[in-house]
């Protein structure tokens, strides 16, 4: 199994160097015993409340480059302590990461309390998700109604992959925006439609076509 091992300790005082190694070499050990292949040893000097910290944005990263399966810390403290830690413990189990401790000599055990706390957390975030797909749902079905035909507008998706703007059907949103939907709504459906588009992409081509067909209307004003 593939492993990383993280340290950490509050302060960056020359004293806090010793607990930095002891921590290193007693999960050094703790991974020999379970026969992991440690890729990466992560030390850290940081307050465990704070959640931006380098070594914990690394770890995250690896987690999902290297697939990694096992996270060794001393306890886990230092991972993070009050809501950071939480926060982490959550993101790293959604991972399916297990994490070791030489506090509990092999996988943490978690109090009843955080496990609850966890559970509420995925419980909360399965139904966001539910919620959105219901959203996507929803604006694909309102556009649909108000005459948009996906059959006709799909034809181009991904030949485009790789350009740095992304391309949407422009006269789609303009057509569902008059339609009475909203940014969101148009961003939903074109997304449940394949296009990777955000409110914001969306909003900013509105614009673009506004000012363009604006500008058009001037210069023919002027010949006139």
């Amino acid at each position: 199994m593939k492993a990383i091992i993280y340290c950490r300790v509050s302060t960056k005082k020359e004293v806090q160097e010793t607990s930095l190694e002891r921590q290193k070499e007693e999960l050094k050990r703790l991974a020999q015993q379970y026969g992991f292949e440690i890729i990466k040893v992560i030390e850290e000097r940081a307050s465990g409340y704070e959640i931006e910290r380098d070594g914990i944005l690394e770890l995250l990263t690896l987690i999902k480059e290297e697939r990694v399966e096992a996270l060794l810390i001393q306890d886990e403290t230092r991972l993070g302590r009050g809501n950071a830690r939480i926060a982490l413990l959550h993101c790293i189990q959604k991972e399916g990461v297990k994490i070791y401790t030489v506090s509990h000599h092999g996988e943490i055990q978690l109090s009843e309390a955080d496990s609850m706390v966890l559970e509420i957390i995925s419980i909360v975030e399965e139904y966001q998700r539910k919620i959105h797909n219901l959203k996507i749902k929803r604006g694909m079905q309102r556009a649909v109604e108000k005459g948009y035909r996906p059959e006709r507008n799909l034809k181009n998706v991904g030949e485009n992959a790789g350009r740095e703007r992304l391309e949407l059907p422009v006269e789609e949103i303009v057509r569902l925006r008059n339609n009475g939907l909203t940014f969101a709504e148009i961003a939903a459906t074109l997304r449940g439609f394949g296009y990777q588009a955000s409110k914001a992409t969306v909003h900013r081509r509105y614009q673009e076509y506004v000012e363009a067909d604006m500008s058009e209307t001037l210069v023919k004003s002027n010949e006139l």
